[in-house]
């Protein structure tokens, strides 16, 4: 019996989860097949039960069932699909290793009938929360900690808030994790500030997990979806974390957006800063900037950067950020960026580029009018929906802009979504040169002057004119 106990945990002391043992599964069968290459076109798909046990309930991870390989294949006709006849895609970009690359985690919580406290995801389309220890997609430090947070909640006497009979504290619990820092923010979400024996609940989680470098109290009395409320409560360490891309440094405080897979991201800010050709000279516009990262990233190889965001919280991080990193040729305002470039045009200001990344629904016309008004020779779009990007797309190529190529980046392994960027010119205009020519009879012979100049004649006759004139 003890054997058996010794066999179900980890190194670390821990029992061993569901994905450990198919890990060793997995492992095994590599070894024994290995040396044997599978004949073409007689590679099997991947077993949807044997990598994950809470997919049919989840829905999140649509493309499970595939092999990776042919979930980017799949995502790359799709996107060519989309796109079709309004630009040429190149390719898609796909992860080295597509697993746990998610470094923010929201778990809900829920008591069930018998008492056992659950914590997981919600079923898709209902509120019901289907209970997970470990998910393929998320960081596995943080699906410890939660863990261990639901054991601790019994002993602390934590209540589970209803949302039915609105009784109960805890609702969710959000871990962010630095992929280059190593730093880790906890956040428990609440619907009141009084949290009963913080500071003993805090030693407690700590003394597991000593690698957690801060812990905040979210308070979110709302009764809609939104899992953050608008007041943070530092209950331990500074009440954000650092985080390193690019070669620049980035403060996320609990609402800081900041990108899930930060190794994919990498990949696509890069492209980002390729695709727009920098050479030291431009001025450039980041709109939607949240805490600044393209722009930032961007600055290093631009004159001046312009980075607009309708988030203060977001704006402060971004001000943050720039002096974290002593960039001094990036400045920051909190304001519509469609109605700031409005604005600039109006004064006669320009930009010679301008990033994007919109949200899933896309931009509005009055963005888009308001990027044509400032007309920049280029625009890149990051965009993490093909079919708003599509839409959006049509608007500016019917506006004077010509979309050069779209390239797809795998941002979410195992799921339907696509994320993309794409370059945008701006076409040059074709406005005919008028060239002022006189014509005196003596220079045309008679015959042709009575019957009208032929062709030939004009043209040979302006040709020199023009030859003169330059």
């Amino acid at each position: 019996m003890e054997n058996t106990r010794e066999k179900n945990k980890r190194a670390d002391g821990r029992k061993k989860t569901y994905f450990d043992r198919e890990n060793k599964k997995k492992a095994a069968r590599t070894e024994k097949t290995k040396s044997v290459a599978p004949e073409k076109g007689k590679q099997k798909k991947s077993s949807s039960s044997s990598k994950c046990p809470y997919q049919k309930k989840c829905g999140g991870c649509t493309y499970l069932n595939l092999s990776y390989e042919e979930q980017l294949a799949k995502k790359e006709q799709f996107l060519k699909k989309t796109l079709k006849g309004i630009v040429p895609v190149k390719g898609m970009v796909g992860m080295e290793n597509p697993y746990h690359y998610r470094n923010k985690v929201n778990s809900a919580f829920a008591r069930k009938k018998d008492g056992t406290i659950i914590s997981g995801i919600y079923e898709k389309g209902t509120h019901k929360v289907v209970p997970v220890d470990e998910c393929l997609l998320e960081d596995q430090r943080a699906d410890a900690i939660i863990r261990d947070i639901r054991s601790l909640l019994k002993s602390f006497k934590i209540m589970i808030y209803n949302e039915d009979s609105g009784y109960g504290l805890l609702r969710h619990v959000m871990v962010r994790t630095g992929f280059a820092s190593g730093e880790i923010m906890v956040v428990l979400v609440c619907v009141s500030p009084v949290f009963p024996s913080k500071n003993n609940f805090v030693k407690a989680l700590r003394k597991l997990h000593p690698e957690i470098t801060t812990i905040v109290l979210n308070v979110n009395d709302r009764t809609d979806s939104m899992v953050l409320g608008k007041r943070d409560i530092v209950l331990f360490g500074r009440g954000y974390i650092e985080d390193e891309l690019c070669g620049c440094t980035f403060r996320i405080s609990p609402q800081s957006f900041y990108q899930v897979n930060p190794v994919q991201t990498k990949n696509l800010y890069e492209k980002a800063i390729s695709l727009a050709g920098l050479t030291g000279n431009e001025r450039v516009m980041d709109a939607y900037c949240g805490i600044g990262t393209i722009g930032l990233i961007a600055s290093r190889d631009a004159r001046e950067v312009i980075s607009v965001e309708l988030n203060p919280d977001a704006v402060r991080d971004a001000v943050t950020n720039a002096k974290r990193n002593q960039i001094k040729n990036v400045s920051f305002y909190q304001n519509d960026a469609g109605a700031f470039m409005v604005s600039m045009a109006e004064k006669g200001e320009k930009a010679d580029i301008v990033f994007m990344d919109p949200p899933r629904a896309g931009s509005d016309e009055a963005f888009l009018s308001s990027v044509v008004t400032l007309s920049p020779k280029k625009v890149v779009y990051v965009s993490c929906n093909p079919e708003t990007l599509a839409r959006d797309l049509r608007y500016l190529t019917k506006h004077g802009y010509k979309a050069e190529e779209a390239w797809g980046y795998d941002m979410f392994a195992w799921s339907e979504h696509v994320e993309s960027i794409v370059l945008l010119s701006k076409l040059k205009s074709n406005k005919l040169k008028h060239i002022n020519v006189e014509l005196e009879m003596d220079e045309l012979d008679l015959m042709a002057a009575e019957s009208k100049a032929i062709y030939a004649e004009v043209k040979d006759y302006v040709s020199e004119a023009k030859r003169i004139e330059s």
